[in-house]
């Protein structure tokens, strides 16, 4: 097997905080799919193929093992920990933050948060029409963000950011799809909707049904559908 194929040389520019750069990657590539579930990670293999030395690749190794990611056995050696189930376990945890957050955003929401939320669906309706991905993901991050503002939540905010590099990954994959673009942007405008009308309830709902499909798209995407049969 390629291990190049799967993770990318880190860039000369990114080597004043190498460790970070190194666990954003190897995370990106475990949610991803490219490094599979109880997949054994060949540490110097690794490292040759991130273009770093091995010092980097444990501490970013140790970071990912507190976030469940990986998993250290003793003299056997470090195994990627990320499979359907735990796919589906960090979605439904999202779901939960984003749905409360969204919830306290249809209350505190001012009409200037409502007006940056309707540009910024405008130009996600734009976006979508051309099949512009990388300009949709920026959108959708900044959608979320400013719900985030609006709600003026700060524990729930510092319990979510946890879950942005999570939400980033799946984001990419998933609007490769012309018809995941189109059903997302109908979620997002009603989530604006809900919002605008200080309707806690719908906002909530509509954010958590969004929440759970998109999760379980990912999870089709990554680990195929008759695996998630099989579990069903």
């Amino acid at each position: 097997m390629d291990h190049g194929e799967r993770v990318t040389p880190v860039q000369p520019i990114f080597l004043i905080n190498l460790r970070d750069h190194v666990h954003e990657n190897l995370r990106k590539a475990i949610i991803a799919g490219r490094l599979v579930d109880e997949e054994r990670l060949n540490e110097r293999d690794l490292a040759r193929d991130l273009g770093v030395s091995t010092t980097p690749l444990k501490e970013a190794l140790r970071q990912l093992e507190t976030e469940g990611l990986v998993r250290t056995e003793p003299r056997r050696g470090v195994f990627v920990t990320y499979g359907p189930q735990q796919a589906e376990e960090m979605s439904l945890a999202r779901a939960a933050l984003e749905s409360m957050i969204a919830r306290m955003a249809a209350k505190r929401a001012s009409l200037g948060d409502v007006d940056v939320l309707r540009a910024q669906v405008a130009d996600m309706e734009t976006a979508t029409r051309k099949g512009d991905v990388e300009r949709l993901i920026e959108l959708n991050e900044l959608f979320h963000g400013q719900i985030h503002e609006a709600s003026g939540c700060g524990y729930l905010r510092r319990l979510q950011s946890r879950q942005q590099i999570y939400d980033h990954t799946t984001r990419v994959g998933l609007l490769q799809d012309a018809d995941e673009r189109g059903r997302a942007f109908a979620e997002h405008r009603a989530i604006l909707e809900a919002i605008a009308l200080g309707d806690p309830d719908s906002a909530e709902r509509i954010m958590r049904d969004h929440i759970v499909r998109s999760g379980q798209r990912h999870i089709e995407t990554v680990f195929g559908r008759a695996r998630l049969g099989d579990r069903q």
